[in-house]
This record gives structure tokens, C-alpha cells and sequence, in this order.
């Protein structure tokens, strides 16, 4: 089953109109701007923008994958959210949804655009068969977390990572 997203328009308290939707080719540097568009950001991102075309091309590719554009009224890309459907055995066959990669431009901020996208993704997470939602966020982020933390989180597991060094060209699994 892929991502089941229907077309919406959210409006703010100040009349302001958004609207999500699939990320185009033309959006990349838009949304690089955005994930660089905070202090944890602006120290990783940017830079090649081949390798971030490559990526684009590989989410574009996989029906599991909902890259997000939020766009105003003016055509402007003002937030971002990737959306991954994963199927799994665990808790009984769940399938859940991965939010990651979640901006809203620096000047929206707290102005309640998030918590409309996030309130979509549930939505989206529903349509699609999901029975959870997930995300990550780094540990240098508290007001993330307090962010997600109002909207019904909950800081329930550890996460590890490890960056690897020289990783070959990439390959399908099966």
C-alpha cells in the first residue's frame, strides 16, 4: 500500500492560506534552505546539490515515500516534512508512519503552521493504514521536543546512530 495523501488547504488564525504537497524537483533548493535554517541545520546541510538531487530522485521513486512541500499563497515553499509508511512485524504487524526532516521557515515559526502539518500527518498516517506515528529529533533540540511533547509524543525509545565512513554506491536490498 503507498502513501494515501488528499489534497488539503490549511488556514491560519491570521488568514494566511498553506497548502501540502509533493516536492518537485524545482522545490530542492527551497527545502535545503529550510532544513539549513536552524543552528542544529545550517552546520550539515548544503553544499552538493547532486547529492540531494540523487535523494530526491530515490524518495520520488518509492511509493512508501510522501516528500512534503508546504507552499503559501505566493507559490513560496515555507515548510518541509518527509513522510515514510514502514510495514513491520512488531506490536502485532503495525504499520507506522516515520516523520522526519520536519521545517517550518524561520519567520512562521509559533504562528501554528507545525502543528497544522502535524495534524495532516495524522491524517495521512491514517488513510494510509498506520496505527503509529514516530519521529526522531536530536537531543539538541529541546524546543522540538517540547513541540512534539504538546502534540501527544511521547519520549518512549533511545536512539543510536552511527555515520559511516566511504559508503559504496547504493543498491537495492533485494
Amino acid at each position: 500500500m503507498t502513501i494515501h495523501v488528499t489534497d488539503t488547504t490549511w488556514t491560519l488564525l491570521d488568514g494566511s492560506r498553506y497548502r501540502p504537497i509533493r516536492v518537485r524537483p524545482e522545490d530542492l533548493p527551497a527545502i535545503v534552505r529550510l532544513l539549513a535554517d536552524d543552528p542544529l541545520g545550517s552546520t550539515r546541510e548544503g553544499g552538493d546539490m547532486g547529492a540531494y538531487e540523487r535523494a530526491f530522485q530515490e524518495i520520488a521513486a518509492d511509493p512508501h515515500q510522501f516528500l512534503t512541500a508546504v507552499r503559501n499563497d505566493a507559490g513560496d515553499v515555507v515548510g518541509t516534512m518527509q513522510l515514510t509508511v514502514i510495514p513491520g512485524l512488531s506490536r502485532g504487524g503495525t504499520r507506522r508512519l516515520q516523520i522526519e526532516s520536519v521545517r517550518v521557515s524561520s519567520t512562521l515559526r509559533g504562528q501554528g503552521l507545525g502543528e497544522r502539518m502535524f495534524a495532516w500527518a495524522e491524517t495521512v498516517a491514517l488513510d494510509s493504514g498506520c496505527s503509529l506515528l514516530q519521529l526522531t529529533t536530536d537531543t539538541s533540540r529541546p524546543d522540538a521536543h517540547r513541540f512534539y511533547e504538546r502534540l501527544g509524543y511521547r519520549s518512549s525509545h533511545v536512539g543510536f546512530k552511527k555515520q559511516l565512513q566511504n559508503p559504496g554506491p547504493a543498491s537495492q536490498l533485494y
